[in-house]
């Protein structure tokens, strides 16, 4: 049985994994969940398909199931709901 991370895990994972790929030399601590991602040009077209790509991987939510809108990828707290909306166990 798989047991879905908790969102705050999922936060400290996707501000590990920006600083590494986005913010080389940063801080992961220096990045807020509501730092806002897009308009400071840290996620850009390309940086944005690469990120879905690792939460696809990383959370195994098919790339079918995400709305690729940049208010879903604006900051560190809209990914992780995304995240855990799409990860939350079927009704049975």
């Amino acid at each position: 049985m798989t047991t879905t991370p908790t969102p705050h895990a999922i936060a400290d994972e996707l501000r590990t994994h920006i600083a590494a790929e986005y913010l080389a030399g940063e801080d992961a601590s220096d990045l807020t969940d509501d730092f806002d991602l897009v308009a400071s040009g840290v996620i850009d077209s390309l940086g944005l398909v690469r990120l879905v790509s690792h939460i696809v991987t990383a959370y195994q939510v098919p790339v079918d199931d995400l709305e690729i809108k940049p208010e879903h990828f604006r900051n560190i707290a809209a990914i992780t709901e995304l995240i855990v909306r799409h990860s939350a166990p079927a009704a049975a």
